[in-house]
């Protein structure tokens, strides 16, 4: 049985690993940290983990003892805590940005923070790093918006078909995490759509980075805020360098991504929706229209905190310890 500890699990990653992992065949949590919480039961700040029979504890990292450890921590937290974990030996999965950049430069230069610890870390998208990901102690956990946005783009980037995408994302309140902010108090975000951080998203660059490993590609990404609780919707748009038909951008997709469990390519004519995949690890692609102006439209639809973020993360653990891929991540989504 793999011993499991989740570092931050009292925000809604936090929820999210624990309710996959309590029903997980091959894994027992044997720590779950806050150090605001400690003592407390889970139930009483997920309270829909009422069949989980453990509390919070305040533990350091170097006390942690465990096989693999799961850090849901803010960005420029992991990089204090992922190390003494890893000189320990013990396998990490890190939720935060601190290790998904290549490029110091280019996490200190988005993040605004110096980086203390760098350590040797893969990027935790199975689509692309698979192999690696089965090999590695450390892995950076991918960010919800580069997830859709990312794998919206990657057959069309991988043929090098489009060398400048758009993407256009909207998600959840969810996203913002569990502490409430004027940006997520109910007045201000219910019945509204806010646009923010227009052209310097840090996002950008993760997406930017990613896609250039196939082929060169200029990105352009905006994020929106929309009065929901979960869920990313990204539509990307671009004018591909030779004219394509919807049957032939179907085909490219599900070809691409045919032997991948959580990738769902909808038929012609079809449009993702977050309720689709809502609570669960998939990812829906669709749309694949093309205008009179030759503008090629494609959407995905994720569950930030699933297949965004704590779903991945599992999918991830089940890769490091060799599991089945989608052990306890089986689940479809919620709809309506």
């Amino acid at each position: 049985m793999l011993q499991v500890g989740i570092i931050g699990a009292s925000g809604y990653t936090g929820g999210e690993l624990l309710r996959f992992l309590h029903y997980h065949p091959q894994v027992e949590v044997v720590a779950a940290t806050s150090r605001q919480h400690a003592g407390l039961a889970i139930r009483k700040v997920h309270p829909h983990l009422q069949d989980l029979d453990l509390k919070f504890q305040d533990i350091s990292p170097g006390d942690m003892d465990a096989d693999l450890v799961f850090t849901a921590t803010p960005h420029g937290a992991s990089m204090n805590i992922v190390p003494p974990l890893v000189e320990k030996g013990m396998k990490v999965v890190d939720l935060s940005g601190d290790y998904r950049f290549k490029d110091l430069e280019t996490y200190q230069k988005w993040y605004g923070l110096k980086h203390t610890h760098p350590l040797d870390a893969v990027y935790g998208m199975p689509e692309i790093y698979r192999e690696s990901i089965k090999k590695a102690q450390l892995v950076a956990n991918p960010g919800c918006y580069p997830t859709g946005s990312i794998l919206a783009a990657l057959p069309l980037v991988n043929e090098e078909l489009v060398e400048f995408v758009i993407m256009d994302a909207k998600s959840g309140v969810s996203g913002a995490g569990i502490k409430p902010t004027p940006a997520t108090h109910y007045p201000n975000c219910g019945d509204n759509v806010v646009a923010y951080n227009l052209t310097s998203h840090r996002h950008m660059p993760e997406i930017q980075e990613k896609l250039s490993e196939y082929s060169p590609v200029k990105v352009g990404f905006t994020p929106h805020l929309v009065p929901v609780i979960r869920g990313i919707l990204t539509t990307l748009h671009c004018y591909p360098r030779d004219e394509i038909s919807t049957d032939m951008m179907v085909d490219l997709y599900q070809k691409f991504y045919q032997d991948e469990p959580f990738i769902r390519v909808l038929e012609d004519g079809e449009v993702p929706r977050l309720s689709s995949v809502r609570g669960s690890n998939y990812c829906h692609i669709g749309a694949f229209q093309t205008d009179d102006n030759g503008r090629l439209v494609v959407v995905s639809a994720i569950d930030n905190m699933v297949k965004g973020a704590s779903g991945v993360a599992v999918q991830n653990m089940n890769l490091m310890c060799g599991f089945p891929e989608t052990l306890s991540l089986e689940g479809i989504g919620l709809h309506p």
